[in-house]
């Protein structure tokens, strides 16, 4: 168990907010699927609210009450566990797909999305490697080597389903952990090219995301095809006005916004609690990320600064890329909006996350 001091009550509260107006923005998008004459509506419900929403409180208690050292302990297995159900899930008959990508294992009636595993194993065992090597993270071969080596096994693996997204969020909270652990700024720089370069193959490799570039830069090529989800988020978001249409509302997440519960959930609720919700919700995230980093400088203890970077960082920017997609203000992509879209896994492992941040502000200063 963990200390017998508080958790940190500004990091509590931001992330109950965010749960709940999560909650109520999903509950207001998922009325679409009702209007579909295959509404998959009861399934989604109850992988939202049951799986993710109340067995995912469930675990962000219990884990914000474990001793944090735990993870390290089990860091190595933890990550050879998601490598494992990150193969299994390319296996004919084990692996489900759904629109052209196979991401999910089913059982016992439940999916389950593999990725999301990955992202927390990889953040536990790197956070757990710069530990222990303390001061060797900026050589070569120790600390720089390694993440090399984690980037390249998470490629492998992501990029095999497809789920380019994950691969990039797993990257953005990679270098934040390697910054934050004292790795050289030359490191970084090499990074972040050989990020562009293999970009640039894998839009000549694979036409969807060369599509979404170019959509990018010219926002009205194929408007009835590639560009149709941010011409009607935009749509949606203008729509909005200042103070939005009203809870329940969006005219746009009915027929016209593909995945209103998906990655287009945020132009849902830009439509109906307008500009002032939009800048809330934008504002609550950039609470979560201030306070989240705050706990982290605030412990002496190198793995659990590092995992609290790495999963704020990870949350974080996985918000920021879905809302700047909606907005057309970056490139479109698959990821969705953690604490609102639907997903179950997604939901429970980002309540998980919250209470290992949890767990760690426990620990302050010891």
């Amino acid at each position: 168990m963990a200390s017998g001091r508080k958790v940190d009550k500004q990091f509590l509260l931001i992330s109950v907010v965010l749960i709940v107006v999560g909650f109520f923005i999903f509950s207001s998008a998922s009325l679409a699927l009702l209007a579909k004459e295959s509404s998959n509506y009861s399934s989604v419900a109850f992988s939202q609210t049951v799986f993710g929403l109340f067995l995912g409180t469930v675990a962000m208690i219990v884990v914000s009450r474990l001793d944090s050292k735990n993870w390290k302990k089990m860091a190595f297995w933890l990550l050879l566990g998601a490598i494992i159900l990150n193969v299994l899930v390319l296996v004919p008959g084990i692996g489900f797909e759904h629109a052209g990508a196979r991401r999910w294992i089913i059982l016992g009636g439940i999916s389950f999305q593999t990725s999301e595993i990955l992202k927390l194993a990889f953040i536990i065992y790197f956070a757990a490697w710069a530990a222990g090597v303390k001061e060797k993270m900026k050589t070569f071969a120790w600390g720089f080597l390694p993440l090399l080596v984690l980037f390249a096994v998470s490629a492998i693996l992501l990029l095999k389903q497809p789920d380019t997204d994950n691969l990039i969020l797993i990257i953005f909270a990679g270098m934040a952990m390697f910054i934050a652990a004292g790795g050289k700024w030359r490191y970084v720089f090499m990074i972040i090219l050989a990020g562009v370069v293999g970009l640039t193959l894998l839009a000549f490799m694979r036409p969807y995301v060369m599509q979404r570039i170019t959509t990018f830069f010219d926002p009205q090529t194929d408007a009835q095809g590639a560009s149709y989800q941010v011409q009607q988020s935009l749509i949606a978001v203008g729509s909005g006005g200042l103070f939005g249409r009203g809870f329940g509302q969006s005219v746009q997440k009915f027929t016209y916004l593909p995945e209103p519960v998906g990655d287009s959930v945020f132009a849902v609720a830009a439509e109906e609690f307008g500009f002032v919700g939009s800048v809330f919700l934008l504002l609550i995230f950039v609470l979560f990320a201030t306070r989240g980093l705050k706990i982290a400088s605030g412990t002496t203890s190198v793995f659990a600064r590092l995992t609290v970077v790495g999963i704020v960082i990870m949350i974080v920017s996985q918000a920021f890329v879905n809302i700047g997609a909606m907005l057309g203000v970056i490139p479109l992509s698959g990821i969705t909006l953690p604490f609102v879209s639907h997903g179950g896994t997604s939901l429970f492992v980002t309540l998980v996350e919250v209470g290992i941040v949890l767990s760690i502000s426990r620990t302050r200063g010891s």
